[in-house]
C-alpha cells in the first residue's frame, strides 16, 4: 500500500505533537498540564491538537493501540511448531524494540505512565484492548477460524500481564536488570511444571 504525503505529513506532526507533550510531560508534570498548554507549547491551536489527539494522555499513548496488531502480525510469523507460550513471548519482544533502542527515553516514559494515575489506568485500557488481536492470532496459529475461545484470551491476557510486570519491575529497578531477561523470567513462571 502506497502512503500519500499527506499521510507522512500528518506522521510527522503527530511524531512532533506527541514529542512536545512529552517534554511537556517531563517538565511539568501531567497533571499540573493542561491541552491549552500542549497547544501553546507546539505553536498550535487547540482544536489542532485535538486533531491529533482527542486527549492530553493520547498524546503520551497513541502508539500504544497499534502494538495489539504488531503483537499478532510477530505471533503469526513465528514457527507452527513453536508452542503459544514461546511464540508469545518472542512476539512480545517486539514492542520491547524502542527500549533496546533508547533504554534511557523508555525508562523516563515508563515511569511517567507509571506515577501518574489517569496514564496508567489509560494505558492499561488499551492494552486490554489487545486480547481480542493477540487471541484471534493464537487460534489462527491452532488453525480455529471461527470464534474465539477463552483459552486463547486468557493466554493472551496472562502474556501482557506478564509483560507488564516486567516492565515495571526494569522501571522500579531504574533500568538496571536487562528487560528482556525480566519477561523471560515472568513467562517461565506461567510455565506450569514438567510432569
Amino acid at each position: 500500500m502506497r502512503t500519500n504525503t499527506r499521510d507522512i505529513a500528518r506522521a510527522a506532526v503527530r511524531a512532533e505533537l506527541a514529542h512536545v507533550a512529552f517534554e511537556l510531560f517531563r517538565s511539568e508534570g501531567f497533571d499540573k498540564v493542561t491541552v491549552n498548554d500542549l497547544a501553546a507549547a507546539a505553536g498550535v491551536s487547540r482544536s489542532t491538537f485535538l486533531r491529533y489527539f482527542g486527549t492530553k494522555e493520547d498524546a503520551v499513548l497513541g502508539a500504544v493501540d497499534a502494538q495489539g496488531e504488531t503483537i499478532a502480525d510477530a505471533l503469526r510469523a513465528r514457527p507452527a511448531d513453536e508452542d503459544d507460550w514461546t511464540a508469545l513471548r518472542h512476539a512480545l519482544g517486539v514492542i520491547l524494540e524502542s527500549h533496546r533502542r533508547d533504554p534511557a527515553g523508555a525508562l523516563v516514559m515508563s515511569r511517567l505512565i507509571m506515577e501518574t494515575p489517569a496514564l496508567c489506568a489509560r494505558s492499561q485500557e488499551k492494552q486490554a484492548g489487545w486480547r481480542p488481536a493477540i487471541a484471534a492470532a493464537l487460534a489462527e496459529r491452532a488453525g480455529s477460524s471461527g470464534p474465539t475461545a477463552l483459552g486463547p484470551l486468557v493466554r493472551a491476557a496472562a502474556a501482557v500481564d506478564a509483560l507488564n510486570i516486567a516492565v515495571s519491575h526494569w522501571t522500579s529497578s531504574d533500568g538496571a536488570p536487562d528487560l528482556d531477561a525480566l519477561l523471560d523470567e515472568a513467562f517461565a513462571a506461567l510455565t506450569p511444571p514438567s510432569a
